[in-house]
């Protein structure tokens, strides 16, 4: 096995002993096969956690360039230790902070926005985004089956917006054989 794999497999054993909500093997190739099917090399993650989907992503695709932004400050020092452990420090970056003071910052233009963060948030975090994306970006929404009610604005947005094809990735949660979640995956249709 690789470093990138060795840090992953680490990374699963915690999160599925301390139900730690990392997005797992299972939603993780699910993503995986997002970026292959688009290719998608400029990348923006929105909640690190520990950086398992960020390293996930750079392993994926070797020329993914990643931007994971990680407001919790001890998480984003683990994540920068398990990017480091990984060996994929060259391609990931990561920032702490709060995203939705840092996205307006950014001019940088990317294919994909990962969103695994305050689900409260999500709305707010892609509006502010939408500067950055261009016609063919990818917005992946996590946990939007579990938190649907939370997510209820976010999910009328994508869908019936006309600023996106958006669709529904049913899933299980990870690390649990009985409880669905899923993933929206919604598709710019034009630019601004």
């Amino acid at each position: 096995m690789d470093k990138a794999s060795d840090v992953l497999k680490s990374i699963e054993k915690i999160a599925e002993k301390r139900f730690i909500p990392s997005i797992g093997p299972v939603k993780g190739k699910i993503l995986a096969e997002i970026i292959k099917k688009h290719k998608l090399n400029h990348i923006f993650e929105i909640g690190s956690l520990y950086g398992y989907s960020a390293i996930l992503m750079a392993k994926e695709d070797k020329n993914a360039h990643i931007t994971t932004i990680e407001i919790d400050k001890q998480n984003a020092t683990i994540t920068q230790e398990n990017i480091e452990k990984a060996g994929l420090s060259n391609r990931i970056k990561v920032v702490q902070g709060d995203a939705v003071k840092i996205i307006p910052e950014i001019s940088d233009s990317f294919d994909l926005l990962f969103l695994d963060a305050a689900k409260d948030q999500y709305l707010k975090y892609l509006q502010s985004a939408e500067k950055n994306l261009k016609k063919g970006s990818v917005i992946v929404a996590d946990n939007v089956g579990i938190f649907e009610k939370e997510l209820k604005t976010y999910l009328m947005y994508v869908r019936e917006s006309g600023k996106y094809q958006s669709e529904t990735i049913k899933v299980l949660l990870e690390y649990h054989d009985d409880v669905y979640d899923a993933m929206e995956v919604s598709v710019k249709l034009h630019k601004d």
